[in-house]
């Protein structure tokens, strides 16, 4: 897992990057500040030849805007964190699947949060990345804390799990367990195995699967009805057609 991280910063003020970058020394020791630029044009080639874990960028800039440049950008997998003086974007920033959005002058408990995010996304997908390139292991576990201990559980046991107000239910065949973890952080750790996302809330084993209705819904082997998106229905039912 990373545990040193390069970002690149994006503020046509030379000031306000100076700032950007003083605080952040002072709050994270495992940061490189790899690149800043204060014009687009210079930051759009860097992006386009180089890759950071963390964009910090500006909203309101000459020439393009942070939004502009972003969407010259469709395949940037950089973790985007907005520094900006203006309140009124924060809609518009999040439809870029921004991790934060921090209002200048800088706040550090708040810069913190979306830093501290970042870096827990960026391992999510460090963790995906290598799960993919592993064979998966029939008798791989994860550990489940409790207050007097940690319950560890075989991944091919888990029929399927249910987000529940921001934690995630874990349903075996011989019981329920509860993780404080969201069911985002369960989906990478499954990824290599036969798991399918059918709903937001739920993550199914595909092998634990009895029956689909046509009303949308799959029936687990402990009776249990899942609900199907429309929207991926077509995706799920082709696994089944291979």
């Amino acid at each position: 897992m990373n545990s040193n991280y390069t970002c690149v910063i994006i503020d046509d003020e030379q000031d306000a990057i100076d700032l950007l970058s003083y605080r952040m020394a002072l709050l994270f020791d495992n940061i490189t500040i790899a690149d800043a630029f204060t014009n687009w044009e210079d930051a759009f080639k860097a992006m386009r030849k180089n890759k950071y874990d963390m964009l910090f960028i500006d909203v309101s800039m000459p020439g393009k805007s942070g939004f502009d440049l972003l969407k010259l950008l469709p395949d940037l997998e950089s973790e985007i964190i907005f520094v900006t003086a203006h309140d009124n974007y924060a809609l518009n920033a999040f439809s870029f699947a921004a991790t934060g959005y921090v209002l200048k002058p800088i706040d550090d408990t708040k810069l913190s949060a979306a830093i501290n995010k970042s870096i827990e996304r960026i391992n999510h997908k460090t963790l995906a990345s290598q799960s993919k390139t592993t064979p998966a292991k029939t008798n791989e576990k994860i550990g489940i804390p409790k207050n007097h201990g940690i319950d560890y559980i075989s991944i091919t046991d888990i029929l399927y799990l249910e987000s529940v107000n921001k934690c995630t239910q874990i349903i075996t065949s011989t019981g329920k367990y509860t993780s404080s973890a969201n069911i985002g952080t369960f989906r990478y750790l499954v990824d290599s195995h036969p798991f399918f996302q059918v709903h937001r809330s739920y993550i199914v084993n595909l092998n634990c699967i009895l029956r689909y209705e046509s009303s949308g819904t799959v029936i687990m082997q402990d009776k249990k009805e899942i609900p199907v998106s429309r929207n991926i229905k077509q995706d799920f039912l082709k696994l089944f057609n291979k």
